[in-house]
């Protein structure tokens, strides 16, 4: 994987002009189901983030391009989930996964709305709650705009790490008000929902320990 990480920054210092088709082609691969198990995009967002940092490659067509392949990925999945039905899960490939599936049918069960916008930062549920999303029927406007919110929050949250390592503090300071302002938000901004989305699955768990306690 460390080689492909190095091949494509390599590619993207000589050819600026493919980093956003290429960053919205990853998120969008990412986010398709079963594909998206495959693709190791943490590392390689980081790297485009790290070439945001170093000033190779040009921010918006990045950004944007993660966003709406990010979006574009999710809706592909929740259309097949429409489409296939429950049935999907008893054929090849997705046969094999039949435990990532129960899990992200649970998650979705327990949490709805949210799970769809949550599940965007929760690696390997990533790809498939979008897929039960549309297996179990979700109202395609509340799919969307879930769908739409957390790849605008998910892209750059990815992208800020990579970033802020290779940008530097001085860089950081004196690009306040522009785009480093924005990265630097994006990433307190994905520590915050780290901590308040822990603190929303922690008090949704509560309840049922204590009914459970009850019911001993």
């Amino acid at each position: 994987m460390d080689a492909a990480v190095e091949m494509a920054m390599h590619f993207l210092e000589r050819h600026h002009d493919w980093a956003g088709p290429a960053v919205a082609v990853l998120a969008f691969c990412e986010s398709v189901v079963l594909v998206g198990l495959a693709v190791p995009a943490t590392a390689l967002m980081i790297m485009f983030g790290t070439l945001l940092g170093l000033g190779i490659i040009d921010p918006v067509p990045v950004v944007a391009g993660a966003v709406l392949g990010a979006i574009a990925g999710d809706a592909v999945s929740y259309s097949l989930g429409r489409w296939l039905g429950p049935a999907v899960v008893y054929r090849r490939p997705l046969s094999r996964y039949r435990g990532e599936v129960a899990k992200s049918r649970l998650f979705f069960r327990r949490y709805g709305f949210a799970a769809v916008f949550i599940g965007r930062f929760l690696g390997p549920l990533r790809s498939i709650v979008p897929l039960v999303a549309g297996m179990m029927k979700m109202n395609g406007r509340q799919f969307q705009f879930a769908n739409v919110a957390s790849a605008a929050v998910w892209a750059p949250a990815m992208l800020a790490p990579g970033w802020l390592a290779s940008a530097g503090v001085g860089s950081i300071a004196s690009d306040a008000t522009g785009f480093g302002g924005v990265m630097m938000a994006a990433f307190i901004g994905s520590v915050a929902l780290t901590v308040l989305i822990a603190g929303f699955l922690g008090s949704r768990r509560r309840p049922g320990r204590r009914g459970r306690q009850r019911l001993s």
